[in-house]
């Protein structure tokens, strides 16, 4: 079955049963929804261009750094508050909605990482779910991210638990994160973190689907395998994908059921494709990429400036003549 018999599937932003089936089709599959950091139009129209020209589903996601930037970094984002990256994400999710129709695939819209000092971004982002929900009867977003990781377990599970709560009347889908990705993102340094932190257990896992299925079955997991954030030598980074495996075991033994759980790959970037390969086969259905796409950004500039260096040297004067106007090079 095509993901376009997904019940409920069309182009353009998909929230709700027809996400949450979506994922479940990936699952079934062997394949995960790419999710793409984005910080502007111009890096949301190359995600739905790839997604075009693949005719394939993707997701778009803003961390709270990149939502702040979406928005403008003159404008005031106070501790506390947060009030420029709840605009930056609400403004990015309206223009997905807006666009992503005429590129003709299915797009879910996500927020990133959101630690404990950053809930008021997410309270903001959920009152516009709660508000477009009132008006159009389903959630402005597809799904969040709490990164509680840093707290104790017993912690991080409760306060998913609240949310979930009040994201489940919306059928919001609620992505959590237990154990830590490594390395740095959007201003999160975990660089440092302790190794053993960077795998979770099967135990530690369980204890998610313990408390959050009796609300909603609408949430996936983001286990660490060793995950870092970022592009590092082979060899640096050591993940072990089929940990993930032996975390759907162990959730199986406990509930009768076959793979049970909905696992997020971080720290996407870079990955060797064995390892893509194994964590496919144990049930994920959300990828993270944000480093190879910034580095694909750059490059496309790098490359055009040196290939048109000559006529970027200043806005008249060029190989073809003092004289020649520059401007149809640098007019985007």
């Amino acid at each position: 079955m095509s993901f376009w018999d997904v019940p409920g599937i069309k182009a353009g932003v998909v929230t709700g049963d027809a996400a949450w089936a979506l994922l479940q089709h990936a699952k079934t599959n062997g394949y995960a929804i790419p999710a793409f950091n984005c910080t502007s139009s111009s890096t949301i129209n190359s995600v739905l261009e790839a997604g075009a020209k693949l005719n394939r589903p993707v997701m778009i996601q803003f961390s709270e750094g990149g939502a702040a930037f979406m928005a403008g970094k003159s404008l005031p984002n106070d501790k506390g508050k947060l009030q420029a990256s709840i605009l930056g994400a609400v403004a990015g999710a309206h223009l997905v909605r807006a666009v992503a129709p005429a590129y003709g695939i299915p797009v879910l819209v996500h927020s990133d990482h959101c630690a404990k000092k950053l809930l008021p971004w997410f309270d903001g982002m959920l009152e516009a779910d709660e508000a477009f929900f009132k008006a159009h009867g389903e959630p402005l977003f597809s799904s969040h991210m709490l990164d509680l990781s840093e707290e104790p377990d017993e912690e991080n599970i409760e306060i998913c638990k609240k949310y979930l709560t009040r994201m489940a009347p919306m059928k919001c889908i609620l992505e959590m994160e237990i154990g830590i990705t490594g390395g740095v993102e959007d201003g999160v340094d975990n660089s440092g973190a302790a190794k053993e932190k960077l795998y979770s257990t099967p135990e530690d896992v369980f204890a998610v689907y313990e408390g959050l299925s009796p609300i909603s079955p609408m949430f996936t997991i983001a286990a660490a395998f060793g995950n870092v954030h970022g592009v590092y030598k082979a060899g640096n980074v050591v993940l072990k994908p089929e940990l993930l495996q032996e975390m759907q075991d162990y959730a199986k033994s406990k509930t009768g059921k076959d793979r049970p759980l909905n696992f997020v790959f971080h720290g996407g970037s870079g990955s060797e494709k064995h390892h893509i390969a194994t964590a496919l086969a144990a049930g994920v259905v959300k990828m993270n990429v944000d480093t190879d796409t910034q580095w694909a950004y750059w490059e496309g500039l790098l490359k055009f400036y040196k290939a048109k260096e000559g006529y970027l040297q200043g806005q008249i004067g060029n190989p073809e003549g003092a004289d020649k106007p520059n401007k149809s090079y640098y007019d985007p």
